[in-house]
């Protein structure tokens, strides 16, 4: 950014009670005679009861400082940084680059993926991103969001008191973004952590964090909402406090100094703030944070369906008599779902005795329970409540968000016979692959070209022989040396391809 321009705005509100109120002008009439000062003192009784209660006269603004002294210290800025990856020899950014300095031409501002032009060089390190956190112990456990560590090679966390940290990855959930960091201290401020259902939709909350890099910036409002429903598993608290790029992963505050909420999220247009933000409820931060610090990662419970909402219309259709439940749309086969006797068409409506009242309060239940856990289920089938049971699944694990070393590229006799440049693959390639073992291509010359191999194929197999690691590929090279002709199984993204190798 060349420019940054930073307003200030203050907001004053009141609420003033009207004290304007209904007026009875006719009376039914009576045989009985009553006097004038009766009526008056029955009309006004009337009308006092129809009355709006009046609130008090509310003037001023809260007063922020105390929570920002209590809470300020417990606050963290975290950098993150990506090694440099630099161009491949005979590419071309870096020929353009050799072309302007041979010339003496000023090299464009951001050529080559540096704001001066300059190559990346081998090692060196470069910014990645911003984020704020909070520490949740005094023996260095600081929480953030997910998206603020995801892919970074190095993490940089700097106190209010100026004092950095690199930090380790403890773990990282993609689907509720939560991550736990892990610093070499013991001296840190941890934060209280106060209870979300109490907070109320009205009430001040107020926010600490880095927005655009400016640390420890307070800006404060009021929740907007609760049980915002943006994704499977997590109800957002909605307010209007002033969220911006670098503001993730910092604590949501309630007038008592306690995080209520990790901020996450805004709905902006622009990039930027537009009156309104997602924080992440304390509560369910807290459950995950709590598997990411004992095992890494995130277990959870799945039964293997995939639902819809259920309307007015489907509800009358089903028999249901109001909307409520998840409809079933699918069913994998040989699932939990499938082994219970669940069919297309069933609504759930309870789950380990928990009322489903909409579609996305299923995944949340099923998510937070226990896997190969026999829970009771009920459900509606042909206008008819029926009970099953089902016995838990577990998702996959996510892949732990850590930094991984990048792979040297490996030659040798055997792969330049070829033509191969290759690479081990890392754990997480082969977690995201979905495979457990194979060699990434890093350049392909001579024969491996002609057999239309690229940079970023996998190989999986030669000569019809599993590839587990580059030394099992050069093994198999060396020992079909002799053949003019070699089969070889390769994947390129989704579609594994299967070629001939001429030598």
């Amino acid at each position: 950014m060349s420019r940054n321009v930073i307003s200030a705005v203050i907001v004053g509100c009141a609420v003033v009670g009207a004290g304007a109120a209904w007026t009875l002008t006719q009376t039914r009439p009576t045989l009985a005679v009553t006097t004038p000062q009766v009526v008056v003192a029955a009309n006004a009784t009337a009308t006092a009861s129809m009355q709006p209660v009046v609130l008090p006269l509310m003037t001023g603004l809260p007063d922020f400082t105390p929570l920002v002294e209590a809470v300020g210290p417990s606050v963290v800025n975290i950098r993150t940084l990506e090694n440099a990856k630099p161009q491949s020899s005979g590419g071309s950014e870096e020929q353009m680059l050799e072309f302007f300095r041979r010339f003496g031409i000023p090299v464009p501002p951001g050529f080559g993926g540096n704001p001066d032009g300059e190559a990346p060089k081998e090692g060196a390190q470069r910014p990645r991103g911003i984020g704020s956190g909070f520490v949740l112990s005094a023996d260095g456990y600081i929480m953030t969001n997910a998206h603020v560590v995801d892919g970074a090679d190095e993490l940089i966390v700097t106190m209010p008191d100026k004092r950095e940290f690199t930090a380790k990855i403890i773990g990282a959930d993609k689907r509720t973004d939560v991550a736990v960091v892990k610093v070499d201290a013991t001296d840190l401020v941890p934060v209280r952590l106060g209870d979300p259902e109490m907070l109320k939709v009205g009430a001040w909350v107020m926010a600490i964090g880095s927005p655009y890099g400016l640390e420890n910036t307070v800006t404060a409002g009021i929740v907007s909402a609760k049980a915002r429903e943006t994704g499977d598993f997590l109800p957002f608290i909605q307010t209007d406090v002033a969220i911006n790029p670098g503001n993730s992963g910092g604590p949501l505050i309630n007038m008592r100094g306690e995080v209520v909420g990790i901020n996450s999220q805004i709905y902006s247009r622009s990039g930027g703030f537009q009156g309104i933000s997602f924080a992440i409820p304390i509560d369910e931060a807290v459950r995950v944070a709590t598997q990411l610090r004992s095992q890494g990662f995130v277990t959870r419970g799945r039964i293997g369906v995939s639902i819809a909402s259920v309307d007015k219309e489907t509800a009358e259709a089903l028999g249901l008599g109001k909307p409520r439940g998840a409809l079933v749309n699918g069913i994998e086969a040989g699932s939990p779902a499938a082994k219970a006797g669940l069919e297309p068409g069933d609504v759930i409506i309870e789950f380990e005795g928990v009322a489903i009242e909409k579609s996305l309060d299923l995944p949340r239940v099923v998510g937070n329970t226990k896997p190969g856990t026999t829970s009771p289920l009920t459900v509606v089938r042909q206008g008819k409540e029926k009970k099953l049971t089902i016995t838990v699944g577990a998702f996959d694990p996510e892949p732990i968000t850590t930094a991984e070393v990048v792979p040297e590229p490996q030659t040798g006799e055997q792969l330049l016979a070829v033509g191969l440049s290759v690479l081990e693959l890392t754990p997480q390639e082969m977690r995201e692959l979905k495979i457990d073992g194979g060699v990434k291509v890093k350049d392909a010359q001579g024969a491996a070209a002609r057999a239309g191999m690229r940079p970023d194929d996998v190989i999986l197999a030669v000569a019809n022989t599993k590839v587990a690691d580059v030394n099992a590929l050069k093994l198999l090279l060396a020992k079909t040396a002799d053949k003019p002709v070699v089969s070889i199984l390769f994947r390129r993204g989704q579609w594994v391809q299967y070629a001939l190798l001429r030598r």
